[in-house]
């Protein structure tokens, strides 16, 4: 049977989950790596004590594979030889790929409704645990595709509704279009794009989950935060850590409703991200890496 640690818990709407969460979207795109290490890097989260884990119905790469990530979790999930009924997969519409590269988006209600369908049934659920509107769509009433997650909640095809790629109107509007039900929010945030501080503090003031992705910078860019952002680097050295270590929890000490979804496609990137939940930052580590 596989040991699992327990990693420092954080809210997220009606659930409690671990404080550092995997993004799962590297193992279903360009570069990914074979099923076998995929599942193994799934498994090594749980066994880090992980209890999120970020997907979407277009985390692909080829036109007909769509929902390829969402179904990788479920094989990862039944699978596992722990006990995995703790685990909170979130996974997302309204942005599709259309097998070229490229990305486009779609935030009719009647395609997110379809969507969430199709994803509770990659995903072998009754609910979805958490259900987000990947990207808004210009061509769409904000309010319309807001509306098609209340019918999903209220439906009951998903436990939780959030919201990613969002503005702080967005974030009010959302909110109140679900009747103050709006579990998380999901923007780009890390050293290198702080423009979501702005989404991070409103969400804090509310009391909505913030998940950072590309916490660590992005997909090729993680390896060099340390020489990107030295003092990071001077940090981590400090601590005997990685950067990446420092990065997240860096995150974690902004807010008490941060959640950081560092993406991996490797056991052994996971486990050190996981490891940066249980790292104290001081008060003065915190403003300098804050500053820099």
């Amino acid at each position: 049977m596989a040991t699992t640690t327990t990693l420092p818990t954080r809210i997220l709407g009606s659930r409690t989950v671990s404080a550092i969460g995997l993004g799962a979207m590297p193992m279903s795109i360009e570069g990914r790596p074979d099923e076998a290490r995929s599942i193994a890097t799934i498994h090594a989260a749980l066994d880090a004590g992980v209890t999120l884990i970020d997907t979407a119905d277009a985390y692909h790469l080829l036109a007909d594979e769509v929902g390829h990530n969402e179904e990788l979790i479920a094989r990862a999930l039944d699978s596992y030889e722990g006990d995995a009924s703790g685990v909170l997969v979130a996974t997302k519409g309204g942005h599709l790929r259309p097998g070229d590269g490229s990305w486009t988006i779609d935030g009719t209600a009647e395609h997110l409704i379809a969507a969430a369908e199709a994803s509770r049934a990659r995903l072998g659920v009754e609910s979805i645990g958490l259900y987000q509107f990947h990207r808004p769509d210009p061509h769409v009433s904000y309010a319309d595709s807001i509306g098609a997650l209340k019918h999903l909640l209220d439906s009951g095809v998903i436990e939780m509704a959030g919201i990613s790629n969002a503005d702080p109107d967005q974030i009010q509007e959302a909110n109140e279009i679900l009747g103050g039900r709006l579990a998380s929010v999901q923007n780009q945030f890390s050293p290198a794009f702080r423009t979501s501080m702005r989404e991070l503090e409103l969400c804090s003031d509310l009391g909505i989950a913030f998940l950072p992705w590309s916490p660590l910078g992005g997909i090729g860019k993680a390896g060099d935060l340390g020489s990107s952002f030295v003092a990071f680097q001077e940090v981590a050295d400090a601590h005997g850590v990685s950067p990446q270590q420092v990065c997240l929890a860096w995150e974690l000490a902004l807010s008490p409703v941060v959640i950081p979804i560092p993406g991996a496609s490797r056991p052994q990137s996971i486990q050190d991200s996981a490891r940066a939940a249980e790292l104290h930052l001081d008060d003065d580590e915190v403003q300098r890496l804050s500053q820099a």
